[in-house]
């Protein structure tokens, strides 16, 4: 009787509570993978001197003004001259990334920017200076085309946009670091300083460069020159599940095959383009131009201007506050980064877009009661915050969502076999739109009054918040095929 007791006790214990029918154990979600970030990261820290180069004039051409004796209209060009000759090394990196591979184009664009950085140092002259700006301009295009590109192809799909994002995160912080480092060394002598801002350009690069180096290919170009094993064993180390690889790999075999190489990418891109990749190339060029002329390089590049105006008449309060400026544009990227995946695309676009309008709106006002109008008044402490406080509001709006992910979006929404190409092109309208703003804002703000130009550049941002909600479709965590279908329709 014990024994039978024993074995009804030992039954009752085995058979499960509920029917196994009944019992749904939903799997795990993959893992992120860490590979893909890292790889990511270490190609998209390069553009941190695009940032740092392009800002470092913002406090440097209050010193060299006077160390040199440059005018106004010297400082317009040598501030805005890079963007123009960027245009050369834009077109041209994605002809370099396809050529020597996207691993190859970063670690030429560091050697570029290590060079400039020690001819900006040593520059005695307006003509030296813009030569040496040239150098820049020759490795900020080649990073800012190829960097993004590689996130986009190496990143898997649940991470691309946060991946894709690094590159403005990294161009912010880049602003950040000019930014303390105007005002760190404002207090060195006149010669000396704003060339030691520069100097400090110099050694980044060179470990940039020994860090790429270390980075797999992009498993789109391996597949391109028909490293196919190559290119499966990169794909295993940056997706976040086997199967995705396989799928992955099988995407990239049928752009390949479908690719045509040479003059024939831009005959497909200009001559013979389908509807589809009409569509896209125009939203593209669209969506790059408005980033630009929402007016972010006349904040980057004149933020002590408009601060002096607004009436903060000490050099040191104007340099903090710009500080300032690139602490708040850094952290609220962030906003963008950990969002865009979660989110989308398409809110964090046109809440950004909205934000850039009232804010410019914001700054124009505030500048017109601090005398920067037509009419003649005297700036007040009142003003000055208002005016500090808008511009902080506006670095905001731009980098939660027009900033990072408008190279982010571009770069999903290219066809592969049109990526690098279609990226440059993209790029080269950017630029374009920033010397336009960087090279006329003192004779412009001279013109119609600076708050004048920021009305103007408010009213781009409402058209920019129109064009994302009438032509752009949310893009996250869709394939490539997907999004050609959105596209196609």
């Amino acid at each position: 009787m014990g024994t039978t007791e024993h074995h009804g006790a030992a039954d009752a214990i085995a058979e499960p509570l509920l029917p196994s029918s009944t019992v749904e154990v939903e799997p795990a979600p993959p893992r992120r993978n860490m590979f893909a970030f890292v790889c990511a990261t270490l190609a998209s820290m390069t553009t941190i001197l695009m940032g740092y180069n392009l800002a470092l004039m913002s406090g440097a051409e209050l010193f060299m003004r006077d160390d040199l004796g440059l005018t106004d209209e010297q400082v317009e060009v040598l501030s805005g001259s890079m963007n123009m000759f960027m245009l050369a090394s834009i077109l041209a990196a994605g002809w370099a990334a396809d050529a020597i591979g996207r691993r190859g184009t970063v670690v030429i664009a560091n050697a570029f920017l290590m060079a400039s950085a020690l001819a900006m140092s040593l520059g005695g002259s307006f003509a030296s200076l813009m030569a040496a700006r040239f150098v820049t301009s020759v490795g900020v295009g080649f990073a800012v085309v190829v960097a993004p590109v590689y996130a986009a192809e190496i990143a898997p799909a649940s991470s691309r946009g946060l991946l894709s994002s690094l590159v403005d995160f990294f161009i912010t912080a880049g602003i950040l670091l000019s930014y303390v480092s105007n005002y760190a060394l404002a207090g060195l002598p006149l010669r000396l300083g704003w060339r030691a801002m520069f100097a400090l350009g110099v050694p980044p690069p060179l470990l940039l460069a020994a860090g790429v180096l270390a980075m797999p290919e992009s498993p789109r170009w391996l597949a391109m020159r028909g490293c196919d094993d190559e290119a499966r064993a990169v794909l295993e180390r940056t997706s976040d599940a086997p199967a995705e690889a396989r799928d992955r790999l099988e995407e990239i075999r049928r752009a390949v095959a479908a690719q045509v190489g040479g003059a024939g990418v831009w005959r497909e891109l200009f001559v013979r383009p389908s509807p589809m990749v009409r569509r896209i190339l125009a939203n593209v060029l669209v969506l790059y131009s408005f980033q630009q002329a929402s007016g972010i390089d006349a904040i980057v590049l004149y933020t002590p201007l408009v601060f002096k105006k607004a009436g903060i008449s000490s050099t040191s309060a104007v340099l903090a506050a710009t500080v300032a400026v690139g602490l708040v544009k850094t952290l609220s990227i962030f906003v963008a980064t950990f969002l865009s995946d979660r989110v989308g695309r398409r809110p964090l676009l046109l809440a950004s877009a909205a934000g850039i309008a009232v804010t410019l709106t914001s700054l124009g006002i505030a500048l017109l009661c601090a005398g920067a109008g037509a009419g003649e008044t005297t700036p007040t402490p009142a003003v000055a915050a208002a005016c500090v406080a808008s511009v902080l509001a506006f670095v905001t709006a731009f980098s939660i969502g027009l900033g990072p992910l408008a190279p982010t979006y571009s770069a999903e929404i290219l066809p592969l076999q049109l990526r690098a190409q279609g990226m440059s092109l993209g790029i080269a309208a950017n630029r374009v739109t920033c010397s336009i703003i960087s090279m006329t804002f003192i004779s412009l703000a001279n013109s119609i009054t600076m708050a004048g130009c920021f009305f103007l550049y408010a009213s781009t941002a409402v058209a920019a918040a129109v064009f994302v909600y009438v032509r752009l479709p949310e893009t996250k965590g869709r394939s490539l095929e997907d999004i050609g279908v959105l596209f196609a329709k």
